[in-house]
């Protein structure tokens, strides 16, 4: 019975690290997409329109009427109303800060910070267990994202894109606490996702008539179009649909994939070089991922796995 007991609860978190990692690597072509794009439209006002375009799409697939209740109801909606506000929060400081800094700089630091908070958040609002995997994993992801900041000989990074996208980063990881509170009171999060990035989006829509210049420019519409479809709307249902079987802590440094996916896009794309330690650095996340992603045998009740203590945290 352990061993057909363990069987499931891998194929449980296998479940869960396959979507969010395919989040992860959609996300991750948020920086170079925009970079590539090179749009003058302001980043603020393009988050914007990303919000309101893939919020509205991916509520086509997930939102029902029941399911939209289900945010407002008693010792939900607080968390809603959070969840909301960080996503945009994200939107607008990571597509800055991605202006300010570049593609590689902006997602190394913004993802760098979240498996930080989201670890935190797990703690100290649901008493997740940090485990020695979940450690060890994230100690050695954060360590390739120092070395993928190290220096290369062009200047100082800008303080003010790295500041933006700390906060980004401490927005994400404050949004997957949020999203497994929801889950947690009954809230329907495959509703929670598009609603969130629907109305965040609304929250933002001023910069859009304030700073409408370059928003019709075919780069522009084809990068919202990305933005949007993929890694919006595709990108919040695949992260739904696993960050249900996994804890808010191992959901945190999954999401480191997304600096690696970055850095991989900005060498085969933009003529980007990695410098010697900024390779170390991308070996070194990618083995704190693998450590924490390949579920350990554990004995643990079967219904651990629905409390978010399965296999890595």
């Amino acid at each position: 019975m352990t061993s057909a007991t363990g069987t499931v609860e891998r194929a449980v978190v296998a479940s869960g690290v396959v979507p969010v990692l395919a989040a992860a690597f959609l996300w991750g072509t948020v920086g170079p997409a925009q970079i590539l794009a090179g749009t003058s439209a302001s980043p603020v006002a393009i988050g914007a329109c990303r919000m309101l375009l893939g919020g509205f799409v991916l509520g086509l697939f997930t939102a029902r009427r029941a399911g939209i209740r289900s945010l407002w109801r008693r010792g939900a909606w607080p968390w809603m109303v959070v969840s909301i506000a960080v996503t945009a929060a994200f939107q607008a400081c990571f597509l800055e800060a991605v202006a300010r800094s570049g593609a590689a700089l902006a997602t190394a630091v913004t993802f760098g910070t979240v498996p930080v908070v989201s670890g935190v958040c797990g703690r100290v609002l649901a008493g997740e267990r940090l485990g020695g995997r979940w450690v060890g994993g994230t100690a050695g992801a954060v360590g390739g994202i120092v070395l993928l900041l190290a220096p290369t000989g062009d200047g100082p990074a800008d303080g003010m894109g790295v500041l933006l996208g700390i906060v980004a980063g401490a927005s994400f990881g404050v949004y997957i606490s949020a999203t497994k509170r929801l889950e947690e009171r009954g809230a329907d999060t495959a509703a929670a996702a598009p609603a969130s990035v629907f109305c965040a989006g609304l929250l933002v829509s001023p910069w859009v008539l304030a700073q409408p210049d370059g928003l019709a420019e075919p780069r522009a519409v084809a990068l919202i179009g990305w933005l949007a479809l993929a890694t919006t709307a595709l990108g919040y249902l695949l992260f739904t649909r696993g960050v249900r079987h996994l804890s808010g802590a191992t959901v945190g440094t999954l999401s480191l994939a997304e600096p690696l996916v970055a850095a991989v896009l900005g060498v085969a794309l933009l003529g980007e070089r990695l410098s010697p330690p900024a390779l170390m650095g991308a070996v070194l996340l990618l083995g704190g991922l693998v450590v924490v992603s390949v579920p350990g045998r554990r004995r643990e009740r079967p219904g651990d796995a629905d409390r978010g203590m399965t296999g890595t945290a």
